[in-house]
């Protein structure tokens, strides 16, 4: 009869080892607490680790208050006269066309008054999240939310016309969620008094907006404009 050998018991580790290795473990979590979770969780940044790897943002992220130029000084609010609304300044147009690249985003918006009106036309070459909003002026009060979404779905194109519910700056987050290009073409006319284009880069631009009498008029040629 044979005797079988039992398995060998591993020793315990050493008490050196143990301290060793809980010095260790506490100098990482340390390392980890004070370059990552105090600046993310805390807004804390002792060692500016914090600041450069954008954790510092997600404890008090920036907030960037749009500001519009307005292109004229009246604001475009209209005054009902039975079914007509009338309007104490000009209609206008704009035409605007973007590129955006893989997972960039940009926002583009009007100012419009309560009751304004503009229609819109918007196509893209390849479907792209959009969140059609608008921004209350003087954000939210009185238990009203600040920003309120009108229509928020992934779309290739619409085509619409919309009355402000409110006073503040209204239009399109639009997101190019694929890995190639996409271009987003837009064209709008209404009466609203100025627009702004926000990048997902945080830079902001004014754009003009322009008046009928700026379009060419149709005809055979210059000069036909008012003839029979």
């Amino acid at each position: 009869m044979t005797s079988q050998s039992l398995p060998e018991i591993p020793d315990h580790p050493s008490l050196s080892m143990l301290a060793r290795t809980t010095v260790i473990a506490l100098v990482v979590a340390g390392v980890i607490l004070v370059t990552a979770v105090l600046p993310a969780e805390y807004g804390i940044d002792p060692v500016g680790t914090g600041r450069w790897l954008g954790l510092t943002d997600i404890a008090a992220p920036r907030l960037d208050p749009v500001e519009m130029t307005r292109s004229d000084g009246a604001p475009l609010k209209p005054t009902a006269n039975g079914p007509i609304g009338e309007y104490a300044g000009q209609f206008k147009f704009d035409v605007y066309e973007v590129v955006l690249q893989p997972y960039e985003y940009v926002e583009y918006k009007y100012q419009l008054e309560q009751g304004a009106s503009m229609t819109y036309s918007w196509t893209a070459s390849a479907p792209v999240l959009q969140d059609f909003h608008g921004d209350r002026a003087g954000g939210g009060q009185n238990g009203l939310p600040g920003e309120e979404s009108f229509d928020k779905r992934d779309r290739r194109a619409a085509d619409g016309s919309f009355s402000a519910p409110f006073a503040g700056i209204h239009g399109w987050y639009w997101e190019n969620a694929s890995g190639a290009p996409v271009t987003v073409r837009l064209t709008t006319s209404g009466f609203y008094t100025a627009a702004i284009e926000i990048r997902s880069d945080r830079t902001r631009t004014a754009r003009t907006l322009r008046t009928l009498d700026t379009l060419m008029p149709v005809g055979n040629g210059a000069g036909t404009a008012g003839r029979p």
